[in-house]
């Protein structure tokens, strides 16, 4: 089990702990890097994991397989007539792919691990687009090394990110975007566990004939909460408390975790629901606040718990919560 009061180390007495209650994206986290920026470094990031991802098997050895087998290269007339030879997958089968969690990119990377570096060239077409979302995803997919470009981080979601992709796609050529006079569907590796934003957008009936893009989406891992999770967490906030800490803020992602969360806290009471008087009477004179990512957590908890967080980010992003936190301890 992950020690994550390790977290807690070189923490000073000026210092706000900060615990984000997600896996340290890799190779950068951006949430680390602005919360460290800010006020003199007055808040200190600390991760706490409270989902379990696991790859799937079957499907990474399926994407290794069509990458050896040229999915992913072509574009030419004589590269495809080489590729025709020399494999028994005759065409190129992807026109793209979306990334939209590290978890994927993590899956993928896995895939490029296991082929051999001289031949990526080959194996992947310097002109077919890599599609992120944000600046978190982008710098994971450029670390794996492939020759695409890697294009969209500028967005912050799904939908943008759909939008996005209609407007790339009319500025590519047709060797990309097209074989044998058939447009090459998008590969779009997900959880088991996501929204259809992004291929009911790029597949809406509302688009012309030539704007459609077809989307394969390949399910490359799978989510749960960590067992482990409301165990760390309790340990992390009893040591916390033992350290002298005086406030501390709890920023929440996602639904999953949320009771576990509210237990750690000792704040709900045996019928589930949330407890001002419990809250009270375990904190003492700690001052614990709740930030979320957006709506939908802030909703579930409210909803499922009979608790409203403190404050709830007006952006998705490192700079939203970053803002949101600010600007409730100045009022």
């Amino acid at each position: 089990m992950e020690d994550v009061t390790s977290g807690l180390a070189g923490l000073t007495i000026d210092q706000i702990p900060v615990y984000l209650l997600k896996t340290k994206s890799s190779p950068v986290d951006t949430y680390e890097e602005h919360f460290d920026s800010l006020s003199n470094a007055k808040y200190k990031p600390i991760f706490v994991p409270v989902l379990e991802h696991m790859f799937r098997d079957d499907a990474l050895r399926s994407l290794r397989r069509s990458a050896e087998r040229f999915a992913f290269a072509g574009g030419s007339e004589a590269n495809d007539a080489y590729l025709r030879r020399a494999t028994n997958n005759p065409a190129k089968k992807y026109g793209g792919l979306i990334f939209t969690s590290q978890r994927a990119v993590d899956a993928f990377g896995y895939v490029v691990s296991k082929l051999d570096p001289s031949k990526l060239g080959a194996l992947f077409d310097k002109d077919m687009p890599l599609y992120v979302v944000g600046p978190a995803t982008a710098r994971g997919v450029r670390s794996l090394g492939l020759p695409c470009p890697v294009l969209g981080e500028e967005t912050g979601n799904g939908e943008a990110l759909a939008e996005f992709i209609l407007d790339h796609r009319k500025s590519l050529s047709q060797d990309v975007t097209q074989l044998d006079n058939q447009t090459l569907p998008l590969l779009f590796m997900v959880g088991e566990q996501r929204r259809d934003i992004i291929p009911n957008t790029l597949q809406s009936d509302g688009l012309s004939a030539e704007e459609r893009t077809p989307v394969t989406e390949l399910v490359v891992y799978e989510t749960g909460e960590a067992a482990t999770f409301e165990e760390s967490f309790t340990r992390l906030l009893r040591e916390a408390k033992a350290k002298g800490v005086k406030k501390q803020w709890v920023v929440v992602f996602s639904p999953q975790g949320c009771e576990a969360m509210l237990n750690a806290l000792g704040w709900l009471e045996a019928t589930g629901k949330y407890s001002e008087a419990r809250k009270q009477a375990v904190m003492g004179l700690l001052k614990s606040h709740i930030v979320t990512i957006g709506p939908t957590t802030r909703d579930f908890l409210l909803q499922e718990f009979g608790y409203e967080p403190d404050v709830c980010a007006a952006k998705p992003s490192p700079e939203g919560v970053a803002e949101a936190i600010v600007a409730y301890e100045a009022s």
